[in-house]
């Protein structure tokens, strides 16, 4: 099982109507084939400067690598992502066996 997790900091210009948006359109991204458990996330952790955060997971890297280079998530990342992210972290992990 592959855990895909984004967390992320909008443009400081990006407003709540726009942020919502971004949501709205990462929600679609569930609906790729081999996604599961999609979630959107907030953080509540002043810790951490990442305030929101995209998790999912898939069966195999197959299915990984089909969801990177689906066109759907393409679009996503070059109309929706890239014109409202400011900074991100990416991790991608798999659960050590015992």
């Amino acid at each position: 099982m592959i855990h895909h997790s984004v967390f992320l900091q909008f443009k400081s210009t990006i407003n709540q109507e726009q942020q919502d948006l971004f949501f709205v359109e990462a929600k679609k991204l569930a609906q790729i084939p081999g996604v599961q458990n999609f979630q959107c996330l907030k953080e509540i952790s002043p810790k951490n400067p990442y305030e929101f955060g995209l998790i999912m997971q898939f069966e195999n890297v197959a299915l990984y690598e089909a969801y990177t280079n689906h066109p759907d998530h393409v679009h996503f990342v070059e109309n929706i992502w890239i014109p409202s992210v400011a900074d991100f972290q990416e991790i991608d992990y798999t659960v050590i066996p015992s």
